[in-house]
Formats: C-alpha cells, sequence, structure tokens
C-alpha cells in the first residue's frame, strides 16, 4: 500500500524494509539515512506493549519533531477506532529526511497516507529550505 501511494507520486522508493520490533527498527532506518533516502514511512510499533518501541528508536533520530503531523494521524484514526488514540507515533525531521511513524493496521496505515497526501510536498520543500511560495 505505501509503495504504491509513493510510486503513485512520483517518489522512486526502493525495496520495503521488513525488521522485528525493537533496535532493528532503528537500524533500519539509520540505513535508509546513510543511503539518503527523502522520506522513510514506518509501520506498527507504535503501541504500548513492551515490545513497541518504534517511536523511542525515532525520537532517537529525529533533530526536530512535527507534533500536528502525529496528531492528525491520530485523529484521523479516531473517528473510526477509538483505540488509534493509543497510537505514540512520531512524526519528525532527520537532516534532510522525513520520517513518519505509521501505526500497523492496515486501516491506520490509511489514514496516515490521507493526512500526509495534503502535506509531503510542502513539508519536503521546507525541508529543502524552500516551500514558502518559492
Amino acid at each position: 500500500m505505501i509503495t504504491e501511494w509513493l510510486l503513485g507520486r512520483g517518489f522512486a522508493v526502493d525495496d520495503p524494509v521488513v525488521v522485528p520490533d525493537g533496535e532493528a527498527v532503528g537500524e533500519a532506518m539509520r540505513s535508509a539515512l546513510t543511503q539518503g533516502c527523502g522520506v522513510i514511512l514506518t509501520t506498527g510499533g507504535t503501541g504500548l506493549t513492551p515490545n513497541d518501541v518504534t517511536p523511542q528508536q525515532t525520537a532517537e533520530l529525529l533533530d526536530y519533531e512535527i507534533p500536528g503531523v502525529a496528531e492528525a494521524i491520530r485523529r484521523a484514526g479516531v473517528a473510526k477506532v477509538p483505540t488509534a488514540i493509543l497510537s505514540r507515533g512520531l512524526a519528525g525531521v532527520s537532516g534532510h529526511a522525513l520520517i513518519v511513524n505509521l501505526p500497523g493496521s492496515r486501516g491506520g496505515v490509511s489514514d496516515g497516507l490521507c493526512v500526509l497526501d495534503g502535506i509531503l510536498e510542502h513539508a519536503l520543500d521546507q525541508i529543502k529550505g524552500g516551500g514558502h511560495g518559492d
């Protein structure tokens, strides 16, 4: 779903990387950053179980958070599934890359992509130093 969504918006997309919850998530994101990826979307690992550490792994990499994006994703999910409010996903910038934690459910991913649909290009422009009518 995510790959098709990104391809449909003109992004070059590597094969998805699937890793278990835990430190492997952070390692995969660090690898993507080293390779120069401009957009890193994670799915899952944002809940309340002890193994759900994607937000912690993400926080270690971020230069700064974009809390409104994560809040909008939760808000979109809560309209359909009240437990979506329990997602601890983050969104933010690391270097010149946008990182967004999406929920693990198909519906949660869909909600997140709907939120990103209206802002992704503008966010990337701003991260690169433009995006204000330039």
